[in-house]
């Protein structure tokens, strides 16, 4: 990956001037690079990474693995788009293995939830099953441990 956008993944606040500066080149290349990646959708959005907890947010997640019958033309791109356009629908992706997509969604609680699985999601067409794992508590997000306060104990090493 290229390194300016390791450098905004990793801190997406880092201004073009502190840009330049650890990657040695000039503040003015470095916003129109990042203009140019936003406008050919590369970047396609910034977000603070958030401890839900902390901030009070008690809604329910839950990742929903469906499996899908392939259209003739389309394969899976037609059904899982329109899957991925749904509000309660956070993350969408097209997987291997067991299951052909893995659907991150939220809810105020269990039951709505509940309500976007048996009411939208599973009477579409194609649709052929689901399984929906709820999220109890998390560990590490986007890259960032969750919850962690201090430097973590290093482990003993043993001859």
């Amino acid at each position: 990956m290229e390194p300016l956008l390791e450098l905004l993944q990793q801190n997406a606040k880092l201004t073009a001037s502190e840009l330049a500066d650890r990657l040695g080149q000039d503040e003015t290349s470095i916003a129109q690079r990042i203009a140019e990646m936003e406008r050919e959708k590369v970047i396609l959005g910034y977000h603070g990474v958030i401890d839900r907890d902390k901030a009070g947010n008690h809604n329910v997640a839950a990742l929903i693995e469906v499996k899908l019958t392939p259209e003739r033309e389309g394969g899976f791109d037609r059904l899982a788009e329109r899957i991925a356009r749904f509000d309660q629908v956070s993350s969408c992706y097209l997987m291997s293995g067991g299951y052909d997509l893995a659907v991150f969604v939220e809810g105020e609680d269990l039951r709505e939830v509940a309500r976007f699985v048996t009411e939208k999601l599973s009477t579409l067409d194609g649709v052929l099953s689901t399984a929906t794992h709820f999220q109890l508590k998390v560990y590490k997000q986007s890259g960032f441990l969750a919850g962690a306060e201090t430097e973590p104990e290093r482990l003993a090493v043993t001859p």
